[in-house]
């Protein structure tokens, strides 16, 4: 029987609508996010409640309609986590849908970087009905 890696039992503990609470991220983690189709968004978020701000933000921006979908999850050694996810959202009346990779960062039972990377280019796109 196989066990399941610490990190990836980590990972199934995380609450993104939680995350100010959770004592599984690190006090000081930082959030990479990148993606030239949100450039009011991109950038580097700092602390649990930088997350926090991530999180509204794209909220604000998609009128709530961000949604995550983990596809995968696999630990890579004993410090990292690499996630597949299909986040879905409505931007200016255009539904979208992209694949990404996240690669999350974890020091002593703690997450203390997460790396977003979509792909902005992929052709999931279609029209939101009017």
């Amino acid at each position: 029987m196989n066990e399941e890696h610490p990190n990836i039992a980590l990972m199934r503990t995380v609450d993104p609508r939680n995350i100010g609470e959770s004592d599984v991220f690190a006090e000081d983690v930082v959030f990479h996010f990148f993606n030239p189709k949100l450039p009011d968004i991109q950038g580097d978020y700092v602390g649990r409640a930088g997350i926090e701000g991530f999180f509204e933000k794209m909220s604000n921006e998609t009128d709530g309609t961000f949604t995550v979908t983990p596809v995968s999850v696999t630990a890579a050694g004993d410090e990292l986590v690499v996630m597949q996810t299909v986040n879905t959202m409505t931007l200016k009346d255009e539904q979208v849908k992209t694949d990404v990779v996240l690669v999350w960062r974890i020091v002593d039972g703690r997450i203390t970087e997460i790396w977003d990377i979509p792909s902005v280019y992929c052709p999931h796109r279609s029209q939101v009905p009017a």
